[in-house]
């Protein structure tokens, strides 16, 4: 007997979810199993609608040449067929524009020179005695600046050091980080007062010239902002779909199941349709005499304390648990009916066993604050 878990109203077999969890790293255990179980059952709920549908896998290739599986495909298909987004207009885009002026600006550029001191690599002592060059080409520099471009030609590691150590014209991300933020803090002209380490070495580095960034003018960047929107409202679009779609599969209680290999089941069993359409109800009381009379004279005192027959009050209760019931109690319900000659019968004692089965009532305390 294979052990399964509801997810969304999706019977999924344990070893399934098992198999899933490397796929969705969290924070906890618990975490991961929660994506893992929300990941396979979005899956089946999808497929199954494709099913609905009627529509047929047509896989598409990425970019890089990747081609989709046909449940990929399936998938695609589905959404591009159910969820549909009203294109943004161009008052909506104008807004967003104007109120996030910087996101459409030009990067800041600068223009800078460098004097490369490597380390020695092989010599212990290799990151001390080239600090000390790049200090004494500094000290130099402070009385001639003006000799920038000679010494670094003399003493750069650099092929930049050929050309006077010009970098030439940088964006963010053009140079290493700590050079990057050290240019940072110059103003033109300006020669930093200190050796800054790389991976590379230690560098002497000068800002030649700071270029700001300029606002982008609005029909340069509407396309971008356009497809900014539309693919946001997509998302919550299909967002709420698949919520939908979950949302249905709920209120049928199991509304289907995954096989082993991890495909929908064929005619997949509906155990919450199974339980509330009563014909099973009828022949659970001669099935508890039988089976368990001690439950079977629970039920008929419960359902004479509330004036209803055998019948109408197992049908009250089904209904009421169909109605009320989260994907953990599903999930016991189907480990009590598994392996049962009837399993809707056998979901149905169980339910009202659970039902009648007096609870321990938890104590609550209240603190009251001193005034």
């Amino acid at each position: 007997m294979t052990a399964t878990v509801v997810v969304e109203g999706v019977e999924i077999p344990e070893f399934l979810l098992v198999e899933e969890i490397q796929n969705h790293p969290g924070a906890s255990a618990q975490e991961a199993r929660t994506a893992a179980g929300k990941a396979l059952a979005v899956k089946a709920l999808l497929l199954h609608r494709a099913d609905e549908l009627g529509l047929v896998a047509q896989p598409m290739r990425d970019e890089e040449g990747r081609e989709e599986t046909l449940e990929e495909a399936l998938i695609r298909a589905t959404l591009d067929a159910e969820v549909e987004v009203e294109p943004p207009g161009e008052a909506e885009c104008r807004r967003v524009y104007e109120t996030q002026r910087a996101r459409f600006s030009t990067p800041a550029l600068v223009e800078a020179s460098h004097i490369l001191i490597e380390s020695g690599r092989d010599d212990p002592n290799g990151w001390t005695l080239a600090r000390q060059v790049a200090q004494d080409a500094l000290d130099s520099l402070t009385r001639r600046p003006e000799a920038f471009a000679d010494l670094a030609r003399s003493l750069s590691a650099c092929p930049s050091g050929q050309v006077g150590g010009s970098l030439g014209q940088l964006g963010p991300g053009d140079v290493v980080g700590e050079v990057e933020q050290a240019l940072a803090e110059l103003a033109a002209g300006e020669i930093l007062p200190r050796p800054v380490r790389s991976r590379f070495g230690w560098h002497v580095l000068r800002l030649d010239r700071r270029i700001e960034g300029r606002t982008l003018p609005f029909e340069y960047v509407a396309d971008r902002i356009r497809l900014h929107l539309e693919s946001r409202a997509w998302t919550a679009a299909a967002v709420r779909y698949v919520s939908d779609l979950a949302d249905r599969a709920r209120a049928q209680g199991v509304a289907f199941s995954l096989t082993r290999d991890g495909r929908l089941g064929e005619g997949s069993l509906s155990l919450g349709e199974l339980l509330a359409n009563g014909a099973s109800a009828s022949r659970l009381e001669s099935w508890l005499d039988a089976t368990d009379p001690t439950l079977a004279g629970q039920v008929r005192e419960a359902a004479a304390a509330v004036e209803l027959d055998v019948l109408g009050f197992v049908n009250r209760a089904v209904r009421r648990f169909v109605d009320t019931a989260d994907d953990e109690s599903w999930t016991h319900l189907i480990s009590a009916s598994q392996g049962a000659a009837d399993p809707a019968i056998a979901a149905m004692a169980s339910l009202l066993s659970a039902a009648l089965t007096p609870k321990t009532q938890a104590h609550t305390y209240t603190i009251i604050k001193r005034r």
